[in-house]
């Protein structure tokens, strides 16, 4: 899970309150991201792949998943402390430990003594999109259960957010459930990016917004935006939602992003330029950063607006983390 989801918000095509918005919320404090942590192969190829033969690929191993990359950039944006929960193998477990701490991150990471760390191959076409398409084994991201949860985790927090992809096996929908009413009860605000449009059919709309019930901010692509409303409007569909949940903010690729509250779009912001070379984790590097600067006090038109930015940084390198300096 690179980021999947459709678009990342953020990548234009070149040659704080209680309620979960930002306004007149507390500034600082912590950061706690639950979510997956992955092995991207991605594979970075000019044109159609050929069948039943060889297709030269520039192909780096590189860590990643939604929840850690989330993680990731939140903290390359300047949020001081992110902590991150998630499920890895004892095959990487010390690698991907080393490069969320390399990244400012606070990794609790449970080790899973059966199955591997989860692992995707991002095929990336180097044409002018730098489109991208997932095989994902999701190995022992999604084996999160709500024995690996502590209310430790929460003290200092005044964020939690959830990667979509927990919703999507039995084990981690337990631990969303603990996580909800463990925030709740200390009257944390929760986000979630719905992370995939193919996943989430499977799961089945219905089900899913009944889980994501309470939820103060939801983050989806323009596919995942569509897909949960039934619409083909991209705005119509963020309007929607917005009667759900007191923010949505509908992450529209090289279009930037829309911002919804109370049935109505708000705000239109617009995409940063960008040369994209890889896509993968572009919502992740929109969504790390809008939650970072709405932590610093940031109104969400403008922590949108870092988000797209970010955004076109992503799509700008391979790989779905931000720059390790």
């Amino acid at each position: 899970m690179a980021g999947r989801g459709g678009q990342g918000a953020g990548g234009a095509m070149n040659p704080p309150g209680t309620d979960g918005t930002g306004a007149d919320e507390k500034t600082g404090g912590a950061l706690l991201v639950v979510g997956d942590v992955v092995t991207d192969v991605v594979a970075r190829h000019h044109g159609p792949l050929a069948p039943g033969t060889d297709t030269a690929s520039a192909i780096r191993t590189l860590p990643g998943g939604a929840g850690a990359n989330v993680a990731c950039w939140a903290a390359h944006q300047g949020c001081a402390d992110v902590r991150l929960l998630g499920r890895v193998g004892t095959d990487a477990a010390g690698w991907h430990e080393q490069e969320l701490r390399a990244s400012g991150v606070r990794p609790h990471l449970v080790v899973d003594p059966e199955a591997a760390t989860g692992t995707v191959i991002c095929l990336v076409d180097t044409g002018a999109a730098a489109e991208r398409t997932f095989l994902t084994d999701s190995g022992a991201s999604l084996r999160l259960d709500p024995d690996d949860w502590s209310s430790d985790l929460l003290d200092g927090v005044v964020r939690l957010h959830l990667s979509g992809y927990l919703f999507f096996s039995e084990p981690s929908r337990a631990l969303v459930s603990v996580a909800l009413a463990a925030a709740r009860a200390r009257g944390a605000p929760v986000s979630v990016d719905p992370a995939s449009a193919g996943f989430l059919t499977e799961l089945g709309v219905d089900r899913f917004l009944a889980l994501v019930e309470g939820v103060d901010v939801l983050l989806p692509s323009r596919d995942e935006a569509c897909l949960l409303t039934g619409l083909p409007d991209p705005a119509d569909a963020a309007a929607k939602l917005s009667r759900l949940f007191p923010l949505v903010v509908a992450k529209q690729g090289a279009e930037g992003a829309l911002i919804a509250q109370g049935g109505g779009v708000r705000a239109r912001v617009p995409a940063a330029p960008a040369v994209p070379r890889d896509t993968t984790g572009a919502g992740d590097a929109f969504t790390g950063t809008f939650l970072a600067a709405l932590l610093a006090g940031a109104e969400p038109e403008d922590a949108a607006a870092r988000g797209c930015r970010a955004g076109a940084l992503a799509v700008g390198k391979v790989g779905g983390r931000p720059p390790v300096d």
